[in-house]
């Protein structure tokens, strides 16, 4: 096993917002990554950042070692392995999928995997498009612990903290209850600023007073939905960048269908999962998850 080694050969499908800059990153580490995607302009973007390039994902996995894919969902993560990868992969090869997916999804592929005779984990990633370009995404990695084992030095090339959560399926797992509870915060945190005003407290104030007290938490004192109060964040540049309001919705729609197949209680996480569907349909999809606030 040569896990640790430098140089592998790594396949690399998926090359969007996300995969562009993680591909880009396992190059400066060392390895040899031959890129796919269906798009000419980021497989431009790729050639440009030291990657080979091939125009299926066939032809990039025929020679690879590893194979690491950032793909929008879980239909499209099932098609990929079960045309592309499984079986057309070299014996031995690790896969490694940093989609954001169903759970039920994620251990299917990665059971039809392991039967064939690979290693594979799911591996979501916690962190936006800087943190890929940066290589200081976290990593949520389900799997076995040899899956494990051998994929942690290829995150680690794209990554600052690479965590494993168990079983197969469990990356997948810990991501949504994580951006579920995330949800529940903001929302939260933006109906106390709002009421805190409307009782005629400074958001400034209140923000002294809370971030010190028992409401203290993450949405409040690291990425405040109030313009001008707390550190930089995306409020005070209009809600842009950060984390678009239509990929925390998807993720609490995965956390809802979890929730569904699991036969888990989420009166609150549903009632963030509607109060997101009605911001995104009114058209804030591309605003920061925090603009919520202005629905208040």
């Amino acid at each position: 096993m040569h896990s640790g080694r430098e140089n592998m050969k790594i396949a690399f499908i998926g090359l969007g917002n996300m995969g562009g800059g993680m591909a880009a990153n396992l190059v400066k580490a060392g390895h040899d990554v031959r890129a796919f995607d269906l798009s000419q302009d980021a497989l431009d973007a790729a050639k440009d950042a030291g990657c080979a390039t091939f125009t299926s994902a066939k032809d990039a996995v025929a020679n690879a070692e590893a194979v690491v894919s950032m793909l929008p969902n879980g239909a499209i993560v099932r098609g990929v392995y079960g045309e592309d990868v499984i079986g057309l992969a070299p014996t031995g090869a690790v896969f490694l999928d940093c989609s954001t997916i169903d759970v039920a999804t994620a251990r299917d592929v990665i059971s039809s995997a392991t039967e064939a005779g690979y290693d594979m984990v799911d591996a979501p990633v916690s962190g936006g498009i800087a943190a890929a370009n940066g290589g200081t995404l976290t990593f949520m990695v389900g799997g076995s612990a040899d899956a494990f084992a051998r994929a942690k030095p290829i995150l680690e090339a794209m990554g600052k903290a690479v965590i494993h959560a168990g079983d197969a399926g469990n990356g997948q797992a810990a991501k949504i209850c994580n951006n579920m509870l995330l949800a529940i915060h903001m929302a939260g945190t933006c109906e106390a600023f709002a009421m805190a005003e409307k009782l005629g407290l400074d958001p400034q104030t209140f923000y002294d007073i809370s971030s010190v007290s028992s409401g203290q938490n993450w949405s409040m004192t690291s990425y405040c939905p109030v313009p001008g109060v707390g550190p930089q964040s995306p409020s005070d540049n209009d809600y842009q960048g950060g984390f678009a309001t239509a990929l925390m919705l998807k993720d609490l729609r995965l956390a809802m269908e979890a929730a569904d197949a699991s036969d888990s209680a989420v009166p609150m996480g549903s009632r963030a999962a509607a109060l997101y569907e009605s911001f995104d349909g009114a058209g804030n999809g591309g605003k920061d998850f925090s603009a919520i606030i202005k629905t208040y």
